[in-house]
């Protein structure tokens, strides 16, 4: 089987997954207590009015009828439009304008968790039992120990009164005049200022999202740097006399990283679950607040699109995961070259 052909049986397989998650995403909302009704009309809607709106929303249908108009829509892509967060507008509007806020999180979030994790992981992988590995190895048990949205109210009140904290430093102050919390200004990320300054605003909540990525990557590639240094193969090419460096770069790193793939692409996971929380401390108004919006007011359609997207990513991201196997080490997943 070669890898594209692996790719395309990843991708039908993907199906009954879609199928199953967004079926039971339909029972969750229209079994739950959502009411959109009550939402719409507000603490005073009358009984005549609440039935009247009910039919306009398609809700007195039977539940049959509604579960085929749900998975037909989600299936051709037909999102709907928000009932009561903003009535009349596309939930495709509505992501295109809350989405970016929640890349942009989730941009810095990933690459402090690769770029802090891993290399501090494989540092102390290969200077095991020394004073800097078990540094280390505290660190990010420390980190992946701290719940995220402890973490958020904890970081947030700290760096609001950051004067009293760091001796006077005010980081709010610094560089740039922000509020720890708020969404990031987007529209100018093409000038230094811009982007700098967007950077700043994003940062307490992209450390708070990365962190428990960042201890597990560090955890995990410290284990996985320790038996790969103890494997047979690397005795054999040390044996043979292959230079240091090219024994860590070549062989240690490269195999090391096979059971980080999971983690890596994990962070996805991180970012639906996790946005959620740390958009609603920080203000961020990305996709996890306007999710948490959604629920909190009953919006179903915008409620079981939004989920819809969320399932789609990750089985996206399964498949793209299985993918990178099949780079890294093609003996993974199928028989034969590409």
């Amino acid at each position: 089987m070669s890898r594209w052909q692996y790719f395309a049986k990843r991708v039908l397989l993907s199906v009954p997954v879609l199928l199953f998650g967004a079926s039971i995403t339909f029972l969750v909302i229209r079994a739950g207590p959502l009411d959109p009704v009550s939402a719409i009309l507000g603490p005073q809607g009358n009984p005549q009015a609440y039935n009247s709106i009910k039919r306009q929303l398609g809700l007195n249908q039977p539940l049959w009828q509604q579960y085929i108009d749900y998975m037909i829509n989600m299936f051709t892509f037909d999102l709907g439009e928000s009932w009561v967060l903003q009535p009349d507008t596309s939930v495709y509007s509505l992501v295109l304008s809350y989405a970016p806020r929640t890349i942009w999180l989730g941009f810095w979030s990933v690459l402090i968790a690769i770029f802090i994790g891993i290399p501090l992981g494989f540092y102390a992988g290969l200077n095991p039992n020394t004073f800097s590995d078990y540094i280390a190895s505290f660190g990010g048990i420390v980190w992946r120990a701290m719940p995220n949205f402890w973490l958020a109210v904890i970081l947030m009140s700290v760096l609001s009164q950051s004067e009293k904290f760091f001796f006077g430093f005010d980081w709010q102050s610094f560089l740039y005049a922000t509020n720890v919390t708020g969404p990031p200004p987007l529209g100018d990320l093409t000038s230094v200022d811009g982007f700098l300054k967007a950077l700043k605003k994003i940062a307490p909540a992209a450390i708070v999202l990365g962190s428990a990525s960042m201890g597990n990557e560090m955890r995990i590639g410290r284990t996985a740097v320790l038996e790969t240094v103890n494997s047979n193969f690397i005795e054999t090419a040390k044996a043979k006399g292959v230079p240091p460096r090219s024994l860590v770069w070549k062989h240690i790193f490269r195999n090391a990283l096979i059971p980080l793939v999971p983690i890596i692409t994990g962070e996805a996971f991180l970012l639906i679950g996790g946005s959620v929380l740390v958009e609603t401390v920080f203000d961020i108004s990305g996709i996890g607040y306007l999710f948490f919006q959604a629920v909190k007011n009953g919006d179903m359609p915008l409620v079981g699109s939004l989920m819809f997207i969320f399932i789609l990513l990750v089985v996206l991201i399964n498949i793209m995961q299985d993918f990178l196997y099949t780079i890294i080490d093609p003996r993974v997943g199928y028989d034969g070259g590409a």
